[in-house]
């Protein structure tokens, strides 16, 4: 088809991520029309206000168009007043030779920051090593005037991108200069010990790192990454080293933090995940190799990062934890993408450490896999991707509710990403080793229908996982609340203490997950609160999120569960918000539920998750394994294992009625003659099929088969 025709089937597509596929098409189709017409008929549609959709893959296609014309409409859209067109013209620029009259466009858009300064500055980057002296200038040019701290970092951070003697000299002159902000130093600092290491450049380093302030601490990062070759592989090494990362996370081996910001149930699978792997009891081929090293990276100081890598290279088998390091509070994952650069530095700087890892394990569509799978590339480490229909999952809701539409979808995109979070889904599909899915009802189905990704076409390729928990800390759990010692429960039966005495008679709801809209809190507090019936039936538990120092997605949640009841009296009306709780504490408290606190909390207490998607469930799993009804969602992974009407209930979380009434029946179902039976099916299917070990077992044939494979091409490509 024609770049007309195929304009015309994008505007008719059925549904936003149907559109979004068609920009394939209308790129193939644009490249091969080429010329004028082409260039005309993607500009006009580019601006189109009633179709933001087509006007992103207009811009995406007029990248293809190896024309001036194209080139001039996209430095004309670098200067929109619309902001997703200038990030979306940013991005296409990539693609394309440098364009000297774009340059002030994009380094504009550094200055400016958030999500569409990282895109300029990605293609600044590409830029660079083709015409490093016009990008060096450029980026030199900008920062004149510029006396914003965070905004002469990001330009100082682009210079360092660039090879040449240019930015070679402005970053020492930064580095030394105590006029200069922390920030733009500590970016100037960190290029320096990703360039090369002369006498002085080593020595203006060595003298920073003499500190004891933050920059003395980027200086030692620095000073090791320019002195330290890569650590070699010990040769007595016979098991693999695995890597796998979740950078939004503060992952520590107690699982402290699980529960606030971004610490969700990712950093409690890593952590189970990486014991249950070296501890070699999976399901494994006895005679095949074993996991030796598991690495799991999280953020954190750079005090952290540089204290971990004695760990990260010991040559002793086991889990190490290590550390990116970032100046500042933590940041949530949506605001994490202007940290790429110095991610890559850091996953870098691990990876050498380790020695050879094998193989990296990543999964999200985020910042840390967008770095990692570039640092992944440049080692030649074979990659493992998680593929999950997110963010298709959440586009397909909000369109189907209606406020994700045509005409809305670029503003919308500007803030949550949706287009090149899709895309970058799709790519790493595309170029991984070995992809790992989980498992739903129609997941042949919805791998098309959502993600485009056809598994039946490379079956090899593909493998399906099912998570797994750590059933010794439910069997724990379950016999602590048998035994109902009060000093094993003091935390929550102080919490429970906060409720009227006319309402200590009633059984508990709980919901343990990140104070996030995607997670529903807000949602199920409403569902609860709305129903007056349900209200004196339960009082609802919620675990989760930083109530002291709130980010601002838990803020915003905070503040919508608050017009349902009033936060500083809301125990009085039963609810209680417990913020978040080591995992080991969690686990209790879903026992809790279950048995009852004497004089506090009846027994026969019920589970709910209200999340707008769930890909699968670490927090039902424990809940069900402690032989809790659950209610879930109705789509995803929920619905491979929850046995509607017996072990839960699977209802439209999004209909705040229907979940109501989910929690209604679930209530019915655990204090009926059949509650105790149901309990022990849901915790003897947990116990059989999820549990951590057989998910490690899996993993390991996937990990020695992508290994195997991998050492195959390397030696046929040395022959």
């Amino acid at each position: 088809m024609g770049t007309h025709t195929t304009l015309d089937t994008m505007r008719q597509a059925d549904g936003i991520l149907a559109g979004i596929r068609c920009a394939d098409d209308l790129t193939i189709a644009a490249s091969r029309d080429g010329g004028n017409r082409a260039v005309r008929l993607l500009a006009q549609a580019a601006v189109d206000p009633g179709d933001q959709l087509t006007a992103i893959a207009a811009v995406h296609a007029l990248a293809q168009v190896f024309d001036d014309s194209a080139d001039d409409v996209l430095v004309t859209l670098l200067e929109h007043e619309s902001g997703f067109l200038r990030e979306h013209a940013a991005w296409a620029f990539g693609t394309r030779l440098p364009r000297f009259d774009a340059l002030a466009g994009l380094t504009s858009m550094v200055v400016a920051g958030g999500f569409s300064g990282m895109i300029a500055q990605r293609t600044l980057e590409q830029w660079a090593a083709s015409a490093p002296e016009h990008v060096a200038l450029a980026a030199e040019g900008a920062m004149l005037g510029v006396a914003d701290p965070a905004a002469r970092a990001r330009l100082v951070e682009t210079l360092g991108l660039i090879p040449g003697r240019i930015p070679q000299r402005t970053l020492r002159r930064i580095a030394a200069d105590s006029a200069e902000g922390l920030d733009a130093r500590a970016a100037a600092v960190a290029a320096l010990g990703d360039g090369p290491a002369n006498d002085a450049v080593i020595a203006l380093v060595t003298d920073l790192a003499r500190g004891d302030d933050d920059l003395a601490g980027v200086a030692r990062l620095a000073l090791l990454d320019l002195t330290v070759p890569a650590y070699p592989r010990a040769p007595w090494s016979q098991g693999q080293t695995v890597a796998q990362l979740f950078l939004h996370a503060d992952i520590d081996r107690e699982l402290s933090q699980v529960g606030s910001g971004d610490n969700g149930g990712i950093a409690t699978l890593l952590v189970r995940l990486g014991d249950a792997l070296v501890a070699g009891d999976g399901e494994t081929d006895l005679l095949a190799p074993t996991v030796d090293r598991v690495l799991t990276l999280s953020r954190g100081g750079p005090d952290a990062a540089l204290a971990c890598l004695p760990e990260v290279s010991s040559t002793l088998s086991g889990h190490a934890f290590a550390t990116v390091p970032f100046l500042g509070a933590p940041i949530s994952s949506a605001e994490s993408w202007p940290r790429r650069v110095a991610v890559q530095r850091g996953i870098r700087r691990i990876l050498r450490a380790a020695g050879t890892v094998d193989v990296l394990h990543l999964r999200m569509a985020d910042v840390g896999t967008l770095a990692a799978s570039t640092v992944a590339r440049e080692l030649e480490i074979p990659v493992v991707f998680t593929v999950a229909p997110d963010p298709h999952s959440v586009i397909t809701a909000m369109d189907a509710a209606g406020t994700l539409t045509r005409a809305n979808f670029g503003t919308v995109d500007e803030a949550e990403h949706f287009w090149f979070r899709a895309r970058l889904v799709q790519r790493m599909a595309a170029d991984a080793a070995h992809t790992v899915l989980f498992p739903r009802p129609e997941l042949e189905r919805d791998m098309r229908a959502l993600v485009g990704i056809d598994i039946t076409e490379h079956p090899e390729r593909h493998s399906v996982v099912a998570e797994g928990i750590d059933l010794t800390v439910i069997d724990r759990s379950v016999a602590a609340a048998i035994a109902a010692d009060p000093a094993d429960f003091a935390d929550l039966d102080a919490l429970l203490q906060t409720l009227p005495p006319a309402r200590r008679h009633l059984p508990l709801a709980v919901s343990v997950g990140r104070l996030h809209r995607v997670k529903g809190m807000a949602t199920l507090v409403h569902a609860w609160a709305d129903d007056a019936a349900l209200r004196e039936r339960c009082n609802l538990l919620i675990v989760g999120g930083d109530l002291a120092n709130p980010t601002l997605d838990e803020r915003g949640q905070l503040d919508l569960i608050g017009r349902a009841v009033p936060l500083a009296t809301a125990a009085e009306h039963g609810l209680l918000l417990a913020g978040h709780r080591a995992n080991d504490s969690v686990a209790r408290w879903l026992a809790a539920a279950r048995y009852g606190r004497p004089g506090l909390a009846a027994p026969s207490g019920v589970y709910v998750c209200a999340s707008m998607k769930e890909e699968f469930g670490i927090a039902l799993l424990e809940a069900m394994a402690t032989g809790l009804t659950v209610v879930a969602p109705d789509a995803g992974g929920p619905a491979t294992y929850v046995e509607d009407g017996t072990t839960g209930f699977l209802v439209n979380t999004a209909d705040a009625a229907r979940l109501a009434g989910g929690i209604s029946d679930a209530l019915d179902l655990a204090g009926g003659p059949f509650g105790a039976e149901f309990a022990e099916r849901a915790a003897d299917m947990v116990a059989g099929t999820f549990a951590i070990q057989a998910m490690a077992g899996t993993l390991a044939g996937v990990y020695r088969s992508v290994t195997e494979a991998h050492a195959i091409d390397w030696a046929l490509s040395a022959s």
